[in-house]
């Protein structure tokens, strides 16, 4: 069934990183969410107020905030796609973000109502609704839709990487087991005597439910919006394309941009022999960026840092650093190093180190360390060092 609509609806559906391809995708994924919302909405709440069962008239009420989600992750995808203009040069792809982080909070909205009035009808000690066959008919149906929603929704959310859809995908899967835990209530009111109003006790369960996963949806995204690190897979997809050039020894000061899916910019320095011919060198760079931009989608800039391969006693030299810096901490990474001429009396060491974010020591106390364990290696050498932060945050 998913196949068939996204075929039926998606133009050019294979070409997940084309724009136009992308808001088709969540164009399905939020109209369909809107349909069968709606729907399971109108049924449980008709059937909720006329059996006077409280969980499942809240469980209808909802179905209709997931409705209202798909609506503003709809327009999420309107706004999103929206062409870059003078105000925002790098485009509007953000917004898909706060559509999210809009769903989530309305998940949590409809949480909080769901509790206040579950929590007053158990606190008034009111009565369990009568059981109707209607009732287990209406909430196995619901579970079945909802599951079907769930992996509809989780296909495309992860085939375009769309954070506002994976969410919609997860209170897809909420609702299941919200649902589920209603129906399980129903039926053992049906076949058991219970001394409290079960119907209210589930409700509050499935309220508490329905918080927490609003409350993870939203930091999630809002993780997003802020800058978050870039996904741990993409660093690795950079790097194995940089370092797939023989004339590239390794890369550094790595930092991406995310203004959006389908819209991240990054730059990086990149270590190439201090003899290579610079012009070659260039068109090999020009190579690279346009081979990154082909796979992963990535506008990217790349700085060449020229570094003496050859000496072996500026080797050397890096190496006594390398030992040095990762006795201190093994997180540590040096790069740019230099080194002027040795001499009996002193050698400067010029180089850059990257901090890791979650480092306890701070910069001076740093500094101190390593010029003195540098001195232990080489009573000449005098450390000239600069201290760079880690951007990419793994």
């Amino acid at each position: 069934m998913t196949k068939l609509l996204i075929k039926l609806f998606v133009k050019n559906y294979s070409d997940t990183k084309s724009i136009d391809a992308r808001n088709r995708y969540g164009n399905l994924g939020s109209i369909v969410g809107i349909l069968v919302n709606l729907l399971l909405s109108i049924v449980k709440i008709v059937i909720g107020i006329w059996g006077g069962v409280l969980s499942i008239t809240a469980d209808g009420l909802n179905n209709f905030a997931d409705a209202g989600s798909s609506v503003v992750t709809l327009i999420g995808f309107k706004m999103a796609n929206k062409p870059a203009d003078r105000d925002h040069p790098f485009g509007h792809g953000r917004m898909e973000y706060i559509a999210a982080f809009i769903v989530s909070f309305l998940i949590m909205l409809v949480g909080f109502e769901l509790l206040k009035d579950s929590t007053s009808a158990l606190i008034a000690g009111e009565k369990m609704p009568k059981f109707e066959i209607a009732f287990l008919t209406v909430l196995s149906i619901s579970i079945v839709v909802k599951c079907w929603l769930y992996f509809f929704n989780r296909k495309i959310g992860k085939t375009i990487e769309s954070s506002a859809l994976i969410a919609t995908a997860k209170d897809s899967l909420n609702d299941c087991v919200a649902t589920g835990a209603i129906l399980v209530a129903t039926i053992v009111s049906a076949v058991a005597p219970v001394k409290f109003n079960l119907d209210a006790a589930m409700a509050i369960c499935v309220a508490l439910f329905i918080l927490w996963t609003g409350f993870n949806s939203a930091r999630e995204t809002l993780n997003e919006i802020l800058g978050g690190p870039p996904d741990p897979k993409l660093v690795e997809d950079i790097n194995d394309i940089i370092v797939s050039f023989d004339e590239f020894y390794g890369i550094h000061d790595l930092i991406v941009h995310n203004y959006g899916p389908g819209r991240q910019f990054a730059s990086v320095h990149v270590e190439v022999p201090h003899d290579a011919d610079i012009v070659a060198c260039h068109e090999k760079i020009d190579l690279c960026e346009k081979l990154v931009a082909e796979k992963l989608g990535v506008n990217l800039v790349i700085h060449m840092d020229p570094i003496d391969t050859n000496d072996e006693t500026i080797a050397k030299a890096r190496e006594d650093m390398i030992s040095v810096i990762k006795e201190i901490d093994a997180r540590l990474t040096l790069h740019d190093f230099r080194m002027t001429p040795a001499s009996d009396t002193r050698t400067n060491l010029i180089f850059d180190v990257v901090i890791p974010t979650e480092l306890k020591l701070s910069e001076k106390q740093l500094n101190e360390t390593i010029c003195q364990k540098a001195k232990e290696k080489d009573k000449t050498y005098v450390c000239v060092i600069t201290y760079d932060r880690d951007f990419v945050g793994y």
